[in-house]
């Protein structure tokens, strides 16, 4: 046990640097031998390791062999965003507290905690004081971007950052059952100081997703009231005040906790409340860590076996949902406490401001919208085929530990191929220009494939992280954040004087595709009205037009034989 005292101990207005955690948990390792593992794991885009920290009661911290003995994985992440640093400070403290505690003895017969001290070290470095203009303390904390400016809470998926990647692997290495991503709220003002966004239950595996709502959130939520931390649902509200409702969080694979749920891992995201004071933000984290910790312990073996079943379905099952929305005809109600909003005239534009009257607290019933439904299905194929080129895709693939193996030789195999037809595009959204609302026209086809390009078949535990990236519809794949780009680019065309007369003798040649320019022309005044519509239009059906202009690279596979 060391006696470690940290900045909070003695100003409860602070947080610990990034320097001083390393130190702390160096400190807590070295007084723990052969129960507190401390190491570098990785890199981040600031040059620095990421580290990780492992708490086993018997010394053992191989992961497979941890598995196996049927002990729970819990994984501990903090400082994603590092203004937003109780879970930093919380951490320390408990792990500080709890070795060498008895009660804590018996929990650690029942599972291993792994902790990320420190996600974005990149952020923690960059230190001041005024970044979070909303918030309530402490003194100084660390910058929301890391060292590329990216929001690690965006790319789970992308991985853009060194950060992500390494943290990829970490997930992997360890499988957790259970997810905390600590973190602190922005919006509306309220009574509580701890929100909770979980895993939304609907996108979870049925027996995972229902008993996250039936039976651990309950226990938790009536856990921290008993300990003085009431909760609620995070506060995002279909108004302009929770007066109007919470709406649930549809966390895609971009977020934390929605990158979990493609692994049956059940995540959660506590988020304390911005304006409270910090000692409380802090204390309120430690509480919401140790009831889960304390649920876990009691309700491990219910946790393995939901988690058991939820693999059976994702690597069975052949209808998955890429995309969900909010069922606004099913909600509940929730006793909310909150303060009253009023308006009053805005001492920098003289227009009506909103504002809460702390003096007039109220509790009343509102609406809590969190039943989710499958907006987007696929069927998924027996399997994909990727073109070795992509290696882009490729590395994230075997970061995540997805069964692949490579052609041992040339073939030609009928696919299902998709071209893209349409999408939205959103500009300079954190490091791409983020594609939406795609439509595709899906084609049967042969294709033919190279020694060397991977096949991945579709009946392993990684299905759903599989489909939720290569199929292009989906709101966190690859082909949304850019990654095949290079497709949407014609790289032939032609000069429209020379090409007009290979367009001719074409359309002679071929009557139908002429009556249906002939038709098209009737039908739309503008089109008839441009030459150099009409000329692009001919050219698109001509043999002259590149069979790859968007085409998807990589292919369905739906033969069972294969």
């Amino acid at each position: 046990m060391a006696n470690i005292n940290i900045p909070f101990d003695n100003n409860d207005n602070q947080t610990l640097t990034y320097h001083e955690v390393v130190q702390c948990f160096e400190q807590l390792a070295g007084a723990n031998p052969g129960v507190l593992q401390f190491m570098a794991v990785g890199s981040t885009d600031s040059g620095e390791p990421l580290h990780v920290a492992v708490l086993s009661g018997d010394g053992e911290f191989d992961p497979v062999k941890i598995r196996r003995s049927g002990r729970r994985i819990v994984l501990i992440n903090n400082g994603i965003h590092p203004g937003e640093p109780e879970g930093i400070d919380a951490t320390v403290m408990l792990l500080r507290d709890y070795l060498g505690k008895p009660a804590l003895d018996e929990w650690l017969k029942k599972m291993v905690i792994v902790v990320i001290p420190v996600y974005n070290v990149d952020g923690c470095l960059n230190r001041n004081a005024f970044s979070r203009a909303n918030q309530n303390g402490p003194e100084s904390y660390g910058f929301r971007g890391n060292a590329r400016n990216y929001d690690l809470n965006r790319d789970f998926v992308k991985c853009d950052s060194r950060n992500a990647r390494t943290f990829n692997q970490i997930f992997q290495t360890w499988s957790p059952d259970i997810f905390v991503d600590n973190h602190t709220s922005n919006g509306a003002d309220y009574q509580y100081v701890m929100t909770l966004i979980a895993t939304q239950h609907n996108k979870l595996e049925a027996p995972l997703g229902q008993f996250l709502e039936e039976t651990m959130l309950p226990a938790l939520y009536g856990n921290m009231a008993a300990k003085g931390w009431e909760m609620t649902p995070y506060v995002d509200t279909p108004g302009d005040t929770p007066d109007s409702g919470i709406v649930g969080f549809c966390d895609h694979g971009r977020y934390s906790t929605g990158y979990a749920a493609l692994w049956n891992t059940i995540g959660f995201m506590p988020e304390t409340h911005m304006l409270k004071p910090f000692k409380d933000r802090v204390w309120s984290t430690y509480a919401f860590m140790e009831v889960v910790l304390q649920f876990v312990a009691d309700q491990g073996d219910a946790i393995g076996k939901a988690r058991l079943a939820a693999f059976e379905y994702t690597r069975n099952k052949h209808t998955f949902a890429l995309d969900f929305q909010m069922d606004q005809l099913k909600f509940d109600s929730i006793d909310f406490k909150g303060y009253a909003a009023k308006y009053k005239p805005s001492e920098v534009s003289g227009l009506p401001r909103l504002w809460y009257d702390r003096s007039e607290p109220y509790t009343k019933s509102i609406p809590y919208y969190n039943h989710f439904v499958p907006s987007v299905t696929v069927e998924k194929p027996v399997a994909y085929i990727i073109p070795q080129a992509w290696e882009n895709v490729i590395e994230r693939l075997k970061l995540n530990g997805v069964e692949m193996k490579p052609l041992e030789r040339t073939v030609s195999v009928e696919t299902e191929t998709y071209f893209i037809r349409d999408f939205k595009t959103r500009n300079a959204w954190e490091g791409h220009y983020y594609h939406s609302e795609i439509e595709l026209e899906k084609k049967t086809m042969k294709r033919t494939f190279n020694a060397g390009d991977m096949v991945i078949y579709t009946n392993q535990n990684a299905n759903r992280y599989l489909v939720e990236t290569l199929e292009p519809q989906a709101p966190d794949s690859w082909f949304a954040w850019n990654f095949f780009e290079p497709i949407l680019m014609q790289k032939e065309y032609f000069s429209a004087y020379v090409f007009e007369d290979l367009a001719a003798q074409f359309l002679r040649e071929n009557p139908l595709i002429k009556a249906e320019l002939e038709a098209k022309r009737a039908e739309e005044p503008e089109f008839a009205a441009d030459a150099s519509k009409q000329l692009d239009w001919v050219y698109r059906k001509s043999p002259w037009y590149e069979p790859t202009h968007r085409l998807y690279p990589v292919a369905r596979i739906m033969d069972p034989g294969f």
